[in-house]
């Protein structure tokens, strides 16, 4: 490929050789390094004059200092009069934080698009994007391609009797990515959800602000309980007589011509009428299965928790000062609900819904106390093979509080995790491979993966799409179509 320049950053730097293989060529020199104080080092080491750069930079663990190199490459070749410069980003480090999740929450995904369109980034090639909105975030054209054509060549080659399978989504947010990949396969879906059992928090009403309500009554006027009574008084005369009660007549129906709709005698009604009046008649009902988590776990329903680790140990007012007597003086924008933080508990998310907070790959960690929740699975998956499907896999609590929701409640013979992004922050990946409820963890290489957790994990698999990245490119450079790679499985 002539007037192209192939630059690779250090987080993937294998991606980026199997990519320029496939394409024919090298990657370009490039010196990349720190500077004793911890300062990104970029230099050029080849004319950019006039040539069609691609950048491949993806996320790693140091997500921070792959962003900063991206961006210093991405200035270095604008500084060296390249004529276009596209941004190889087949994980797009901060996707999930492209909405607000609290009031004071920032849209984190939004600023680094910015900072590569100012950067002088020309073209953005991505993969998956948690939030396909994203694209809006930038000013410059964005393609963000699939990893779901993959997934599903892989699965007809390797899982066995894969038409009776069931695809699931572990959460809400991922029932339109499960979806397609159903229709794809011609296969049934599923999803599992969490239901938080909120406790009884005190919520601040209008009424607790001094601001708005400096003055109300301590002893209101009584209410009368009759207020259309009619009161006799007298002075020094004699006593009224007490009225005397009147006797309640007892309530009888109307007669059945006065009625509109006689009441149909059981003899008359339909048998679907009859079965209504004792028991449900929807068959779905039968495919919805619940469970109890706590703390991650999935326990049994007669699971009792122990009420010291759910209270935390402290006892309301056990903490009040000495100084009992003293009368606090209280300040009005203290006490009012529109100068101080918001009234909901603090995992509250913008819109009014705490499911807002749990779209993301993993639920919120309990802060002392036992965390209980209700998982539910929706769908039919005994005897069959489950995949469940998400976008990435970060954290290892929500896939293992799925998988052993379909396997010890549903009754699923397999199951098999499968994400686009391989993240496996902390230690999700031994965890998940220590799950019996686990068969197969199914990712693709958009993110690096080193060779020692390769070797140690024997249910790891790991899906090449260089293919795909390396077409993307060609046909960028070359002013071709690429509306063909967002319909391989027409």
């Amino acid at each position: 490929m002539r007037g192209v320049q192939i630059f690779s950053g250090n987080s993937h730097p294998r991606l980026a050789d199997t990519i320029c293989e496939r394409l024919g060529t090298v990657p370009a020199k490039a010196n990349l390094g720190k500077f004793a104080n911890g300062e990104t080092s970029v230099n050029i080491g080849t004319s950019v004059r006039n040539q069609d750069v691609y950048i491949i930079q993806s996320g790693s663990e140091k997500i921070n200092d792959s962003v900063m190199e991206l961006l210093i490459m991405i200035s270095a070749c604008k500084g060296g009069s390249a004529k276009s410069i596209t941004a190889v980003m087949p994980y797009f480090p901060y996707s999930r934080q492209s909405k607000k999740k609290s009031h004071r929450g920032a849209i984190t995904a939004r600023m680094l698009a910015n900072l590569l369109t100012i950067a002088g980034v020309d073209h953005v090639i991505t993969m998956d994007l948690h939030a396909s909105q994203m694209q809006g975030f930038f000013g410059k054209p964005v393609d963000n391609l699939f990893a779901e054509p993959f997934i599903a060549r892989w699965i007809r080659m390797n899982v066995p009797n894969w038409k009776d399978a069931v695809v699931v989504s572990k959460n809400a947010g991922g029932t339109k990515r499960v979806t397609s990949l159903a229709d794809t396969l011609k296969l049934n879906f599923g999803i599992v959800t969490t239901d938080r059992r909120r406790p009884k928090v005190p919520v601040a009403a209008m009424t607790d602000s001094t601001v708005f309500f400096d003055a109300v009554d301590e002893d209101p006027l009584p209410k009368e309980t009759h207020p259309f009574e009619l009161h006799m008084h007298s002075s020094n005369r004699t006593a009224a007589t007490p009225p005397i009660p009147e006797a309640v007549e007892p309530s009888t129906p109307p007669p059945a011509q006065y009625l509109l709709r006689p009441v149909t005698p059981p003899a008359a009604r339909r048998p679907s009428e009859l079965d209504a009046e004792f028991e449900y008649t929807d068959v779905r009902v039968r495919d919805v299965i619940t469970g109890r988590l706590v703390q991650g776990q999935l326990v049994d329903d007669d699971y009792r928790i122990n009420e010291e680790s759910q209270s935390g140990g402290t006892t309301p007012g056990a903490g009040s000062s000495s100084h009992d007597n003293t009368e606090a003086v209280s300040d009005p924008m203290a006490n009012s609900m529109i100068s101080i933080a918001s009234s909901q508990p603090p995992d509250h998310a913008l819109g009014g819904s705490f499911d807002a907070v749990e779209s993301d790959d993993e639920a919120s960690v309990s802060n002392g106390h036992a965390d209980e929740r209700t998982i539910t699975l929706v769908g039919e998956v005994r005897d069959r093979s489950v995949f469940l499907v998400d976008d990435m896999i970060d954290k290892s609590g929500s896939w293992i509080a799925a998988a052993e929701t379909v396997v010890k409640r549903g009754g699923a013979s397999k199951v098999y995790c499968i994400a686009t992004h391989g993240l496996f922050g902390e230690n999700s990946l031994d965890q998940m491979e220590a799950c019996p409820s686990i068969d197969h963890i199914v990712v693709t290489n958009t993110f690096p993966i080193s060779p020692s957790m390769l070797r140690r994990s024997k249910k790891l698999i790991v899906i090449d799409i260089s293919s795909l990245l390396a077409e993307s490119i060609r046909r960028h450079h070359y002013g071709e179509s690429v509306s063909a790679l967002f319909h391989l499985n027409d």
